[in-house]
């Protein structure tokens, strides 16, 4: 046997599964030392053409999630990528040598099988084995079948048992990719091309976020994960491209909930010679193309609540929306001490920085965020909160800007762009004073972006989409974090040992 690391409570289990491996190695068997396989087929291809496949020969290969039988007969459940399907073998057919190895196997062993395929007295589409193969032994149990895997911390940590024993979430992780992939179909079908823009920048900017900050040793400098993926688009928009978008991380030094992740997928897109106008009307019609590819359908249910995508969005300015939902109107409110005033007469907590129109976003999350149920264009943001957005000409204390909301959450945000420098250069300092006051999420002066909007950038329209919202509410996924790969928290040491 080898040499096992000592550890007292390490369960007989495990360590029965170790002595297996042991006795595998030592009759030349170890199953650790195979490269590939010679499957050919997968589960429900066989299961869904049948009669093609009666009686033919073939080799699956996947993980055995059940076994049952006694003596020389034993069934097998085997899972792939696409299903399962029932092994059956016995003793006659493999022999003495292959069966007794067989026998051996546990739940969670990952085998390759040879067979012809047929039809069991019970009617269950199965796989009569001819010859069997270890391609993997797993020596940790997977969780009891019945309670599955349950606990939320661990199902994010360890994604990869979550994604075994839940089929929901394998689902889940699918549709995110054909949804990622219908996004790209309909951009690059209307003209788009997918970029890459920095993840490490000197300056952060694009959104109001606190940053990552890390250290590049070779430089001796410290340089910040980004926040955004606008500044970089942007320049490309002056570098004559037109059309650019791109999927993406970002990272956002904040706090974590079902809706929130300090690193998200985002996408930006920006189009030259259009505004926000042009900006609804194309995220309109890209969420009702996603959904009717991927689902099928434009209607989609979300925790009991329907949303159709098939009826033209709401479009209602801020001001409207505070005014329906709180009874304020902020157009007969002329200076930020009456702001204030009404803000405390209506429990809205505020900043003794905050304006006007900081106020009135404040009133917005308040009162009225929460019944943006159906797809609606909340639009007309006040400029305080709006550094990178072009003016509305009739009315310069808002500007040409919507967020996109469903079942009460932000999806998008998007601007007719702000292209004047001098404009852009004032909306920096105002951002510098902020963040000398103590905001950490106000924007700095990118001088090099200042620079590409001095050498011209034409009239454009940009947005920002949350890929994983928009997987939330097309998946009926509970948490942003459903749809994520893994999620580590450190404050849970893992340790790898092997048992006595």
């Amino acid at each position: 046997m080898g040499n096992k690391p000592q550890q007292s409570n390490t369960s007989d289990v495990i360590k029965v599964r170790y002595e297996k491996l042991d006795a595998l190695k030592e009759a030349g068997r170890d199953p650790f030392v195979l490269t590939t396989s010679a499957r050919d087929t997968m589960t429900e291809t066989v299961k869904n053409n049948f009669e093609e496949y009666e009686n033919k020969t073939v080799c699956v290969a996947g993980r055995i999630m059940s076994k049952r039988g006694k003596g020389k007969v034993s069934f097998l459940d085997l899972h792939d990528k696409t299903g399962k399907i029932q092994i059956f073998a016995k003793f006659d057919d493999l022999g003495e040598e292959e069966y007794g190895f067989l026998k051996k196997w546990d739940i969670g062993d990952i085998v390759e099988v040879t067979g012809f395929v047929f039809k069991t007295k019970m009617g269950e589409i199965s796989i009569h084995a001819t010859a069997v193969k270890l391609l993997s032994k797993s020596l940790k149990p997977l969780p009891e079948k019945y309670h599955g895997l349950t606990n939320t911390d661990l199902r994010y940590r360890q994604r990869y048992v979550d994604l075994i024993m839940n089929p929901e979430v394998k689902d889940t992780f699918i549709k995110r990719s054909q949804i990622l992939s219908s996004i790209r179909r309909y951009l690059d079908g209307q003209g788009f091309m997918e970029v890459e823009t920095p993840m490490l920048v000197a300056n952060a900017g694009g959104a109001a976020a606190r940053p990552f900050i890390t250290h590049f040793n070779a430089l001796d400098e410290d340089l910040k994960l980004r926040i955004s993926l606008e500044l970089y688009l942007k320049r490309l928009i002056v570098g004559g491209l037109e059309r650019v978008y791109e999927i993406g991380r970002v990272f956002r030094n904040e706090g974590v909930d079902t809706r929130h992740n300090p690193e998200f997928t985002l996408m930006e897109l920006y189009q030259a010679y259009t505004d926000y106008h042009g900006m609804m009307d194309l995220t309109e019609n890209l969420y009702r193309h996603v959904a009717q590819d991927v689902l099928g359908t434009t209607v989609i249910n979300y925790n009991g609540i329907e949303m159709d995508l098939g009826k033209p969005f709401e479009r209602i300015t801020m001001l409207d929306a505070v005014k329906k939902y709180s009874g304020v109107d902020f157009n007969e409110i002329k200076t930020d001490e009456e702001a204030k005033a009404v803000a405390k007469e209506h429990h809205v907590e505020f900043e003794d920085r905050h304006k006007k129109g900081d106020i009135l976003s404040l009133f917005f999350e308040e009162f009225a965020e929460e019944h943006m149920i159906q797809p609606t264009f909340v639009m007309d943001h006040p400029i305080e909160i709006s550094p990178l957005t072009k003016k509305k000409p009739e009315d310069p204390n808002y500007v040409e800007r919507f967020e996109f909301f469903m079942n009460g959450w932000e999806m998008a945000n998007a601007y007719s762009e702000l292209n004047d420098p001098i404009d852009q250069r004032e909306r920096f300092k105002a951002q510098e004073e902020l963040l000398a006051q103590g905001d950490e999420e106000a924007n700095t002066t990118d001088e090099d972006f200042l620079n590409a909007l001095e050498i011209g950038m034409p009239p454009t329209g940009g947005i920002g989409f949350g890929i994983d919202r928009m997987t939330m509410l097309l998946t009926n996924s509970a948490a942003i974090r459903e749809n994520k790969s893994i999620f580590i928290d450190k404050s849970k040491k893992l340790t790898k040992s092997r048992p006595k």
